[in-house]
């Protein structure tokens, strides 16, 4: 089976049958906050509803963001030594693809999540689901022109707001990758920008 990890915006955690890309157990949060609190519960009860071992792990599938850097760092770090402690692969996938293949309606559509900082991460997406702009990072104002730069006709494509990456469809999705082929996403984390921290200057010098 599949382990799916995601704290690109909430928190989501999945184990998902690979044969059949459903999910076995899921836990999700909107939380934006607590990534760190909830990931080592989460994992610990999707293990236990779906009565798996770590030894039955095939895969630790990480959404790779876009995400601000204190919450998008704690799940890929999570997913990444789970594999690394099991030898298994580590499967990355960029998280708005979730959401994308989580809509019932086919698109176009444009997917958005908070970025903080008064932004938004966004990605287009054409009638197939298939993202064919972004990743980006826009303030909500500069949007359409962002958008418009991209990709012209997707400006005035409908917005699908998300506040939690379902980590099951990012199981489904690696599954149909592992399936056909298909590549996976960089591993390479999608921050679009600087963390929040800042290098301390040189010391001040002390006049007496």
């Amino acid at each position: 089976m599949l382990l799916a990890i995601d704290t690109s915006a909430g928190t989501s955690v999945a184990l998902v049958d690979p044969a059949s890309g459903r999910a076995l157990a899921e836990r999700t949060t909107d939380d934006s906050r607590r990534h760190a609190e909830v990931i080592g519960p989460f994992l610990a009860e999707v293990l236990a509803e779906a009565g798996a071992t770590r030894a039955q792990v095939s895969g630790v599938v990480a959404g790779m963001g876009p995400g601000p850097f204190t919450g998008l760092r704690v799940g890929i770090a999570a997913a990444r030594t789970f594999a690394a402690a099991r030898g298994i692969p580590f499967l990355p996938l960029v998280s708005h693809d979730a959401v994308a293949a989580d809509q019932p309606q086919a698109g176009p559509f444009v997917v958005l999540t908070d970025a903080r900082r008064r932004e938004v991460y966004w990605s287009a997406y054409d009638a197939d689901r298939v993202r064919v702009a972004g990743p980006g990072l826009a303030k909500p104002a500069d949007l359409d022109e962002a958008i418009r730069a991209s990709r012209p006709e997707a400006a005035a494509w409908e917005r699908v707001t998300a506040v939690a990456i379902p980590a099951w469809r990012l199981g489904a999705l690696a599954a149909d990758r592992l399936a056909s082929g298909a590549p996976f996403a960089d591993d390479t984390p999608l921050y679009l920008r600087d963390p929040d921290v800042t290098m301390p200057g040189a010391p001040k010098r002390v006049v007496r």
